[in-house]
C-alpha cells in the first residue's frame, strides 16, 4: 500500500478528481494549504499598493492505494494537474504499514 501526497494548483482539483475516479480510485482527502517552491511567491498590484505574496494556495490531496495502482495515480495526477507553468506542484509518495477501516475493521488493502 502507498499513500500518494500531491499539491497542486487549487483550479486543477475537479480535473483530477475525474481523472483518479476513472483509473479506479474511489477516496481523496483534500486540504486547502498555502506554500511556495522555487517561484518564492510573487508580486501583485491591489489598488493601486504593490505586495508581494510569499505563500501561494495550493491543494495538498491525499490518496490511499495499492501499491499496483500508485505509478498510474501518479502518472494520472502528472498529467492532469501540469500546466506548463511554474508552481504546478509536487508529488510524494510513501509506504503504508497498516490501514484500518473503523467502522468494519478491515485492514490493509481491504480498507482501501
Amino acid at each position: 500500500m502507498k499513500l500518494v501526497v500531491a499539491i497542486i494548483k487549487p483550479f486543477k482539483l475537479d480535473e483530477v478528481r475525474q481523472a483518479l475516479t476513472a483509473i479506479g480510485v474511489h477516496g481523496m482527502t483534500v486540504t486547502e494549504v498555502k506554500g511556495y517552491g522555487r517561484q518564492k511567491g510573487h508580486t501583485e498590484i491591489y489598488r493601486g499598493a504593490e505586495y508581494v505574496v510569499n505563500f501561494l494556495p495550493k491543494l495538498r490531496i491525499e490518496i490511499a492505494v495499492a501499491s499496483d495502482v500508485a505509478e498510474k495515480a501518479v502518472a494520472v495526477i502528472t498529467a492532469t494537474a501540469r500546466t506548463g507553468q511554474i508552481g504546478d506542484g509536487k508529488i510524494f509518495v510513501t509506504p503504508i504499514d497498516h490501514a484500518l477501516r473503523i467502522r468494519t475493521g478491515e485492514t490493509d488493502s481491504d480498507a482501501l
